[in-house]
């Protein structure tokens, strides 16, 4: 208990004695009360929401943005998330292989071929060492996002020569390869949504459809 001292005068020369009041505790115990019924309020609406809501409100509090460290956090926006594939250890700022867009709600990762780098051989629906190396480093970071994907195949408008084999089929099978590619490198597979084969129907450079670029893979990321 705490008790709260006051200066009582005496007439004549009889010094100053100590008055004890006994009210000064009920003040602090309120205060003790107030304090622990807003912790309580705190931890009840923090427990009512979900991890992507608390992201953006521990965001909206903070004066810097949310930096993204490991795996046990992620990005909650395209935008986010292309910001931090531009700034992260994956470095896809820096290859010519990678392509990356925000379409709406998704962030889209075109994986392109290119005549001196390809991550296919012509005409061959397997990935080839580099585009393997480059797809592992896309399923890491797509991992790292935790969000639904979908796998698109694109083809050049080269022809195939093969008997009942067409464009259509080559581009969904190296969008099945790449499929199988991610998630031996650690993506879950119930992220994955949906792989489909588009061949030549949307080149990436429509002015000049035999390009190798147009032969590529698109991931897209969907954040809604």
């Amino acid at each position: 208990m705490s008790y709260v001292y006051a200066s009582q005068r005496q007439t004549g020369r009889t010094p100053q004695a100590p008055k004890r009041q006994a009210g000064a505790w009920k003040l602090a115990y309120a205060d003790f009360l107030t304090a622990l019924c807003a912790f309580f309020l705190i931890m009840w609406i923090v427990h009512g929401i979900s991890a992507d809501k608390r992201s953006e409100l521990a965001q909206q509090f903070s004066s810097t943005p949310a930096q993204v460290s490991d795996h046990t956090a992620h990005p909650v926006r395209a935008a986010e998330a292309l910001a931090w594939l531009t700034n992260s250890e994956f470095d896809f700022a820096q290859s010519a292989n990678v392509i990356l867009k925000i379409e709406d709600s998704s962030l889209r990762i075109e994986l392109v071929d290119s005549s001196n780098r390809p991550l296919f051989e012509k005409g061959a629906a397997s990935l080839n060492e580099y585009g393997l190396s480059v797809t592992a480093r896309t399923a890491q970071a797509i991992s790292a996002l935790r969000k639904p994907i979908s796998i698109e195949g694109h083809t050049d408008s080269d022809p195939i020569t093969r008997p009942k084999y067409s464009n259509w089929d080559l581009s969904t099978d190296r969008g099945n390869a790449a499929r199988r590619a991610l998630i031996a490198s650690g993506l879950a597979p119930n992220l994955i949504t949906s792989v489909t084969g588009l061949a030549d129907t949307r080149p990436l450079y429509p002015e000049a459809p035999y390009l190798p670029q147009n032969r590529r893979l698109s991931i897209v990321v969907h954040f809604e």
